[in-house]
């Protein structure tokens, strides 16, 4: 496995700041926002695309650092009811596909996204309850009308390219919010739906990540170091359905923290242990969206954190006889 860091919470440096000062920390691999709601701040599709030496530099520049690009990440709404909205995703996420290509990248992370109920819905319906029957009515239609038909239509765009590999993170308020909506769309479209693993999302859902992992076993293609706190006063009182801001941490039933700070270091050797046992070996990427810390200090620990969690090297004989 790799230490990673994604890119937005490094976004205030330039591109070449961002690199050194990964390599200093000890970091491995890099990934990189390319638009939607990461933002573009070391890659502009536009500028590369289509210039093999601007692209040669740019991977120079990232090796000069001994660090290897795990993914190129464009989260956002493609599938979003408002044509304009998902039209200007879209062009993001193709832009993505093809500059990952371009560099050589084999997975692109993102959301599967979230449709309206109907063709003239402004905004995204995210149906979680059956009843009334009218809400597994808008699912039906929703995964028939959309959500298949657009990834299909995508993946046949990315593999032109020679990108088989879309890492979704099961995020609520999307289509793929948990392992089953995940294993439903890959049985609809492909394997080239996997999940971009985050913890922090299924950890509030009441979901065990280590199982969790268990069940997607050679479905994940990239994964987030990311953590979560559940506050057990306001849970008992008002449940995990929880819309107040990620800035009330005093009142909200949960909120993000960095890895180490929601749950310890003994949950997250079984997380790291059960990717391993599963077949994964690729990038842990560090993200940061925890509202106690500065983005510096959160990265900082958490990079130190993983460090002694990491299983870094191959497995090797047994010490059994």
């Amino acid at each position: 496995m790799k230490l990673g860091v994604m890119n937005p919470i490094i976004s205030d440096l330039t591109f070449e700041e961002a690199l050194t000062y990964l390599e200093s920390l000890g970091v491995q691999t890099i990934e990189i926002g390319a638009g939607g709601y990461p933002g573009n701040a070391h890659l502009k599709p536009e500028e590369l695309l289509g210039h093999p030496d601007k692209i040669k530099a740019y991977k120079k520049q990232v090796a000069a650092h001994g660090l290897a690009i795990s993914t190129i990440s464009c989260h956002g709404n493609p599938l979003h009811p408002q044509k304009e909205v998902a039209a200007s995703f879209d062009k993001q996420f193709r832009n993505a596909i093809r500059i990952a290509s371009e560099l050589e990248v084999d997975v692109v992370t993102g959301f599967s996204g979230c449709p309206g109920d109907c063709e003239t819905s402004l905004y995204p319906n995210w149906v979680v309850c059956p009843w009334p029957d009218d809400n597994l009515r808008v699912l039906e239609w929703q995964w028939k009308e959309k959500i298949i038909p657009y990834w299909t239509e995508l993946a046949a765009f990315a593999k032109g390219y020679g990108i088989n590999k879309f890492a979704f993170e099961m995020h609520p308020s999307f289509a793929v919010y948990n392992p089953e909506s995940l294993l439903k769309l890959r049985a609809a479209v492909g394997d080239c739906i996997g999940a971009n693993f985050d913890p922090s999302h299924l950890f509030w859902q009441g979901i065990d990540p280590v199982e969790a992992i268990r069940a997607l076993k050679g479905c994940i293609y990239h994964f987030h170091a990311k953590d979560t706190l559940i506050d057990a006063k306001n849970t008992a009182i008002n449940g995990v359905l929880d819309t107040k801001s990620y800035g009330d941490i005093e009142n909200r039933s949960w909120v993000f923290r960095t890895v180490g700070y929601g749950h310890d270091k003994a949950v997250w050797t079984k997380i790291i242990s059960m990717l391993k046992a599963t077949g994964y070996n690729g990038a842990i990427s560090i993200e940061h969206e925890d509202g106690l810390m500065t983005a510096k200090e959160g990265l900082e620990k958490a990079v130190a954190f993983l460090k002694d969690v990491i299983i870094f090297d191959d497995g090797g004989a047994s010490g059994w006889f």
